[in-house]
């Protein structure tokens, strides 16, 4: 739930070995009432908004999420990208920028 009427959908989608060795999930784009309960594949059909790295668990453990169902269609995998910065101060732009894939490191 993102705020008292409104929600939106993340999946699991893969364990990456090779960054952080954590979960990776993709956000959808698509906000629903609260009362509404799209179809899985509705919902996996969605733009993405973004992927991330985070620990599952923890946030079912803690109530930030609540798990509905299970899919298996978790998307082209070989297309999820991952950037980072070498600068350590916050920039407004960076010339530093490192990409990788899922499974991989920072080139």
């Amino acid at each position: 739930q993102i705020d008292d009427h409104h929600k939106r959908y993340m999946q699991y989608i893969a364990s990456d070995l090779e960054q952080l060795n954590s979960d990776v999930i993709r956000a959808f784009s698509k906000v629903f009432e609260t009362h509404e309960n799209p179809e899985l594949s509705e919902i996996t059909n969605d733009k993405v908004d973004f992927y991330a790295h985070c620990v599952t668990k923890f946030g079912v453990r803690y109530g930030f999420w609540e798990l509905v169902g299970n899919i298996q269609n978790v998307g082209y995998l070989e297309n999820v990208l991952f950037r980072t910065s070498l600068e350590l101060d916050p920039v407004k732009v960076s010339k530093s920028w490192r990409i990788w894939k899922l499974g991989g490191t920072p080139g």
